[in-house]
């Protein structure tokens, strides 16, 4: 390939990634870039133009080479010849794989078309809110020439595809003068002949429509502040959304368990307590990356955020299923005989006035993301509001797109979700050992982890190494203290919208005798394991109490639970005690569908917390080995001659909230490579 080939990508992904970079320019994932290009044909030896096009499912923030998809222009733009009408424009779709050069790369996008259409070396398609404010403002087409005269043009709504390709195509071909189009209902189109050309055209309609909304535009868009609607203090609004999180969420699961996300931004307050938050929520988003995550409306609190608890929880329940029956009705006026089958009718945004957003997704990033789209969308009703009155697609077009049969297409083609997918998890102890290895393996199987441990700085550590905040958390806990407890379940339920499994991991020992074991050695043992156990599984199974979802609560007990051992007391005293705790609460919790189960582990040395602690040499010191050689010293007396690795105590976590042992509830899993004095009886 010629040199040409090797620049123009390298130009169109920088261009991208500095366009994604900004929010104000689109949303995650939103919009696509493209540039074109000569290069020889690796088989006829002459020059073919191609299109490098931003693929399905990308992000411009953080494109890469791989995630373009590559097409010959000849043979792309010979499909208008063979294109069969809007009434099957959905088959072009298909056509573009015959177009493409070469192997790998990403799939083409629905913008395809768009992209190679229009007579332009570089083109842009973004998702600004500041442009869609425009496009969904009622006098749009006037808007835009008042605020770009003649450099930039409109197009109304249409389906993205390939007649909206032909149709900017042809603006462009009409108005040489324009830089780009603002698309109605939808977003921005820019072009130019070189990237940079492109990239400043996009930004000058960006920001020159970002200067007319703020000049133009009326100060209070969304009407006077309602009284009783105000936002509550920091503390009592995190307070509240910490209480509501768990409620919501098992709503919002009715059909699908789901993840959750808490946003209480300025912007988000403050719609919420707008006279205008009811008519303009009820309108729904337009944008079709808006709508497609947020679903087409909300649903929305309307009792005051000074309302006490139990009567917005009780209004909550009433307002879910009128958002169904809603929903279910949205579906029956506009399917038809080949659309998909409704995909749920549970809202993903919850809007609770005093207090914040709760979104939601099939994981933390789909519900971030959710939330964020959904700022979106109030920034786009602000701007229109602004300077006219809102007015987004129309209901059945919404519908068109949400049930389109290329978006049903898209979803089939998701990985299979793991085992542990929409589950949430709390391990206690996680910042090392035993606990770690069971944070790490609940993430590694699809789980949102909190990892909670009284070292703040081991659990951040550890979260940050599982994968940040999309997938794991840092929560510092004390378990002996019932209010840190409860603040530890709270930021869980804050971050990811409630618990689903609770694993009672941490733990110390202190090897001592009978007549060497003091008061406070025994008060200190037993407040961490016995007492911590006990006000973790009281906290979280409040929680999910509240999600109707179930759960699994997890102790990691010990053999040392059932088996009489020298110089432990307090230590297998406590285990004992986690071990009854187990029995107690699983016949309790039941009727909850919270199963409760343990691991009794023995002679976990490497990696352990416990025993780099000094509990391992005290061992060692009372069998007569050298510290470095207990491990293997707990290994030769078992049956499988094995030592067991906290990895090993992970798996079996794993094994019992996996899916598979559903009906498994008051059962204690010997991990301990086989010692026969701890066989259960």
């Amino acid at each position: 390939m010629g040199s040409v080939s090797m620049t123009v990508p390298g130009d169109l992904i920088a261009r991208s990634n500095a366009l994604g970079a900004d929010p104000r320019n689109t949303n995650y994932a939103g919009g696509n870039t493209s540039a074109k290009g000569e290069v020889l044909d690796p088989v006829t030896a002459k020059p073919t133009e191609l299109l490098w096009v931003k693929g399905s499912g990308g992000d411009l923030g953080t494109l890469t080479e791989a995630g373009l998809a590559v097409l010959r222009l000849d043979r792309l733009r010979a499909l208008t010849e063979v294109y069969p009408g809007v009434a099957r424009e959905d088959e072009m779709v298909a056509a573009f794989d015959y177009c493409l050069h070469g192997r790998g790369g990403a799939a083409p996008s629905i913008d395809t078309a768009m992209h190679g259409l229009v007579d332009a070396t570089h083109v842009d398609h973004l998702h600004p809110d500041s442009g869609i404010a425009l496009a969904t403002a009622a006098d749009g087409p006037a808007l835009t020439r008042e605020c770009f005269g003649d450099r930039v043009a409109w197009v109304d709504w249409r389906r993205p595809g390939f007649q909206l390709g032909l149709d900017i195509a042809a603006i462009k071909k009409a108005e040489p003068q324009a830089i780009g189009v603002i698309l109605g209902g939808h977003g921005i189109t820019a072009w130019g002949d070189t990237s940079s050309e492109c990239e400043q055209n996009s930004l000058e309609i960006i920001r020159t429509a970002e200067k007319f909304l703020a000049e133009r535009g009326k100060p209070e868009p969304f009407g006077a502040v309602r009284a009783g609607f105000e936002p509550l203090s920091e503390v009592d609004r995190r307070a509240r959304a910490a209480a509501l999180a768990p409620v919501i969420r098992g709503l919002a699961s009715t059909d699908q368990r789901q993840v959750g996300h808490f946003t209480d931004s300025d912007a988000v307050l403050d719609f919420l307590a707008r006279e205008k938050l009811a008519p303009l929520a009820e309108l729904g988003t337009s944008c079709p990356d808006h709508f497609l995550r947020t679903k087409i409306r909300p649903l929305v609190v309307d009792v005051p955020a000074t309302a006490p608890l139990a009567g917005v929880i009780a209004r909550l329940k009433e307002l879910h299923a009128e958002y169904r029956e809603s929903y279910r009705g949205y579906y029956d006026r506009h399917a038809t005989a080949d659309s998909p089958a409704m995909r749920g009718a549970d809202p993903a945004i919850v809007l609770v006035p005093g207090v914040g957003m709760f979104s939601f997704g099939k994981d933390k990033q789909t519900a971030r993301v959710a939330g964020e789209f959904y700022v979106n969308a109030i920034n786009v009703m602000r701007g229109a509001e602004a300077v006219s009155t809102y007015a987004p697609i129309p209901e059945s077009e919404k519908f068109r797109i949400e049930y389109w049969a290329l978006e049903e297409a898209k979803l089939k083609r998701l990985p299979k979700a793991k085992p542990l997918a929409g589950r949430i998890a709390l391990v206690t102890g996680a910042g090392s050992g035993i606990g770690r290895a069971i944070a790490e393996r609940l993430a590694a199987e699809g789980a949102c982890v909190a990892v909670a441990d009284l070292n703040a700085e081991a659990a951040d550590e550890v979260a940050t190494s599982i994968g940040g905040p999309d997938r794991a958390i840092a929560v510092p806990a004390d378990v002996t203290d019932a209010d840190a407890v409860a603040d530890a379940v709270a930021a869980t339920a804050l971050a990811f919208g409630g618990v689903d499994l609770v694993v009672n991991n941490a733990g110390l020992s202190i090897s001592k005798s009978l007549l060497e074991t003091t008061g406070r050695d025994w008060d200190l043992q037993h407040d961490v394991m016995a007492k911590g156990s006990f006000l973790v599984s009281q906290a979280a199974a409040n929680a999910m109490i509240a999600q109707h979802l179930g759960g699994d609560i997890v102790y990691i007990a010990s053999k040392n639970s059932v088996f009489a051992g020298p110089n432990n007391v307090a230590y297998g005293a406590a285990k004992a005690d986690q071990a009854h705790q187990v029995r107690l609460l699983a016949a309790e919790l039941g009727e909850h569908a919270i199963r409760v189960n343990g691991v009794n582990p023995d002679g976990v040395v490497r990696g352990s917390g416990i025993f780099a602690g000094g509990w391992g040499a005290q061992r060692a010191a009372v069998y007569g080995v050298a510290e470095e050689e207990l491990g293997e010293f707990y290994a030769q007396r078992t049956i499988l001659k094995r030592e067991v690795l906290p990895e090993h105590v992970a798996a079996a976590v794993f094994a019992l909230t996996g899916g598979d042992l559903t009906h498994t509830t008051g059962l204690h899993v010997p991990v301990d490579a086989g010692v026969a004095a701890a066989f259960l009886r």
